[in-house]
């Protein structure tokens, strides 16, 4: 089992180690690496360690100053898909769809705001009293959110959403019988067709990881913009590829870009397919306005409980930034949107494709019409309705019938 060595060990040759690095202005790893070798072979006040000990004393400063301390162990652990630090003491982590409870802990507390401040600085954003939320990524692409007093109580919050390094496809999310084959042809032929798609769920649902496989769909000579709060999507197979990512005023002066700013500027980036990873607020009605100005198949997730919970939540967020009649609002979901793709956690933790649902065109009592659903008695996603809105199918060229 690798050493942990005592924060009274390893604390007075971080703060030398820190000043050694001060002097050398912004150092890679390796310059990192090498000071602490000079470290620990001029400390002579170091006890008798062996060659393996040695090692791992240097690891663990080496963590310490340039990656996420102890954290570092669960980010090196593939398995691991959430980290959850609810304060210096208490700290979760899930592998495998089950919460744990980890036996380590931040010794002194002030190792986690460092920690905090180091994530959000890496990402040029700001964390303090006054601003004590921030939303960052890893290196590696891993989502963090923080929350430090005065508006977290019980100490700084932490929570690192992990992402596979390699995306999933359709194939193993079929092995894992997330969806059916039956399902996963239907889409196949609906996303190269132009279909525009809305994914909702819960949290951890997948959404963002379902939307990276149904990407693979998209026809790879086409053009398409992704957009983001914090960038995580991992599209597949398409060349022809702009990211944009939504970036926080900082200290320097740097105005604010909002998600809403760069729906607006990817519209003149001629785009084929624009895909904004979450809808959460008032961009909801530049995200419609995209749908409704010859951007078909363009996709993008929100929160929800339900297919139908997500027209309601999608009505509100437009409600937000732009005060239409309702009517109005609900005539651009119906112009915009084709498919609703609901997902969900079952109670064993597996996460499942729960509905599929095709708008209608407003004028029928229900506004879904429910291509699959997940059925709890068979255990599986099952047909239940077949396509209306066949008209883009038909322009690409495929036939209704092969659905």
């Amino acid at each position: 089992m690798r050493n942990r060595f005592d924060a009274s060990l390893t604390d007075p040759l971080r703060t030398r180690l820190i000043d050694l690095l001060s002097s050398e202005g912004n150092p890679d790893d390796d310059a990192v690496k090498a000071a602490i070798r000079r470290l620990l072979a001029e400390d002579d006040t170091l006890p008798p360690l062996s060659v393996s000990g040695r090692k791992s004393l240097a690891e663990q400063l080496f963590r310490s100053v340039r990656r996420l301390g102890l954290l570092q162990e669960l980010i090196d652990d593939p398995s691991v898909t959430e980290i959850m630090v609810n304060g210096p003491d208490h700290i979760f982590f899930e592998k495998g769809g089950v919460l744990t409870r980890w036996d380590r802990t931040f010794s002194p507390p002030e190792k986690l705001d460092d920690v905090i401040r180091q994530i959000a600085g890496r990402c040029n954003r700001v964390i303090n009293e006054s601003r004590p939320i921030v939303d960052a990524r890893l290196p590696d692409g891993s989502r963090v959110n923080a929350v430090i007093a005065p508006a977290a109580l019980n100490g700084p919050i932490l929570t690192i959403r992990r992402f596979p390094e390699v995306p999933i496809t359709i194939r193993q999310l079929i092995r894992l019988r997330s969806l059916t084959e039956e399902a996963a042809g239907m889409l196949e032929k609906l996303v190269a067709s132009g279909y525009s798609i809305l994914i909702s769920g819960g949290t951890s649902a997948g959404k963002t990881t379902f939307l990276n496989a149904l990407s693979s769909f998209i026809p790879p000579s086409e053009r398409v913009i992704t957009i983001e709060d914090n960038a995580e999507l991992q599209i597949q197979g398409i060349s022809n590829l702009v990211r944009l990512e939504a970036k926080s005023a900082n200290m320097e002066g740097n105005k604010e870009v909002t998600i809403r700013d760069l729906i607006k500027s990817a519209l003149r980036m001629r785009p084929d397919r624009i895909i904004v990873g979450e809808v959460r607020g008032a961009e909801a009605i530049d995200m419609l306005q995209a749908l409704n100005t010859g951007h078909d198949g363009s996709m993008s997730t929100l929160h929800a409980n339900s297919a139908e919970d997500a027209l309601s939540r999608l009505e509100t967020m437009v409600l937000t930034g732009f005060p239409l009649p309702l009517p109005a609002i609900r005539r651009q979901i119906f112009s915009g949107v084709d498919l609703i793709i609901h997902l969900g956690r079952l109670p064993d933790h597996t996460r499942h494709v729960l509905e599929i649902c095709e708008m209608t065109d407003g004028s029928e009592s229900s506004p879904l019409s429910p291509l699959f659903r997940w059925d709890c008695a068979a255990g599986a996603l099952v047909r239940c309705g077949n396509l209306r809105r066949t008209d883009k199918l038909i322009r690409a060229g495929i036939s209704p019938s092969a659905l």
